[in-house]
C-alpha cells in the first residue's frame, strides 16, 4: 500500500475515534472497535495515575512540585527520603522518619517559616537541633533518638533526621521562604 494511501485509511480510521475506540497493528489494518461500558480502575491503574505526579530524577521518585526553581526539601514518606532539590536537581539525600499515628506530619506545600540552629521543643522539651519549621511546630530537624532507635521509633509530627552532619550540611544552605513539599510517594 502507498504511503499516501496508508496516511487516508488512518485519517479516517481517525475520523471514527469519536463512534468508538481505535485498535490497530499498523495503520493499514485499522478497524473500529465498538465503545465499552467503563472500567473500574485496577491498583495497577491507580498506581500509574499517582506516578504523574511524580517524576524519576536520577534513582529518585519526586513529586513533581519539588521540581522547580530554587531550593526545595523534597520528604517522601514512602521512601522514608528527605532529597534536598535546587532547580530540580538532587544535591543531597538523607534517611527521615515521621510522627506516630496519634502525631501524624502533615503532607502538603510550606515553606520554612523559621530556623533555629539549638532549638528545644517547649512542648516536650526535648532537642531538635538544625530546626527547620515548616507548618506549626512541625520541623524538619535532626534527632539522636532516630539515630540511636532507627525506625523503632517515631516523633510528635516532625521529620526526624538520622545523620547530623548531612543535616548541618542542608541547614546552612535552606533559607526562610524556601518550599517544603512532603507527599506520600
Amino acid at each position: 500500500m502507498g504511503i499516501l494511501r496508508k496516511f487516508a485509511a488512518t485519517l479516517t480510521a481517525a475520523a471514527f475515534v469519536g463512534v468508538g475506540a481505535l485498535a490497530a497493528t499498523t495503520t493499514a489494518d485499522a478497524v473500529v472497535v465498538p465503545k465499552t461500558a467503563p472500567m473500574v480502575a485496577t491498583s495497577a491503574q491507580k498506581s500509574t495515575a499517582a506516578a504523574k505526579t511524580t517524576a524519576t530524577v536520577g534513582k529518585y521518585h519526586l513529586d513533581k512540585r519539588c521540581l522547580t526553581r530554587g531550593r526545595v526539601l523534597c520528604i517522601n514518606k514512602k521512601t522514608r527520603k528527605l532529597v534536598y532539590v535546587v532547580n530540580g536537581k538532587p544535591v543531597q539525600v538523607m534517611d527521615v522518619r515521621f510522627g506516630a499515628s496519634r502525631t501524624p506530619t502533615r503532607t502538603g506545600v510550606f515553606k520554612v517559616y523559621r530556623k533555629s540552629k539549638n532549638h528545644v521543643s517547649s512542648l516536650y522539651h526535648s532537642k531538635m537541633p538544625y530546626a527547620m519549621f515548616f507548618s506549626g511546630g512541625q520541623a524538619v530537624h535532626y534527632s539522636s533518638d532516630f539515630k540511636a532507635r532507627g525506625y523503632n521509633g517515631a516523633s510528635h509530627g516532625c521529620v526526624n533526621v538520622r545523620d547530623k552532619k548531612k543535616i548541618a550540611w542542608v541547614f546552612a544552605r535552606v533559607k526562610v521562604g524556601d518550599k517544603v513539599v512532603v507527599y506520600k510517594g
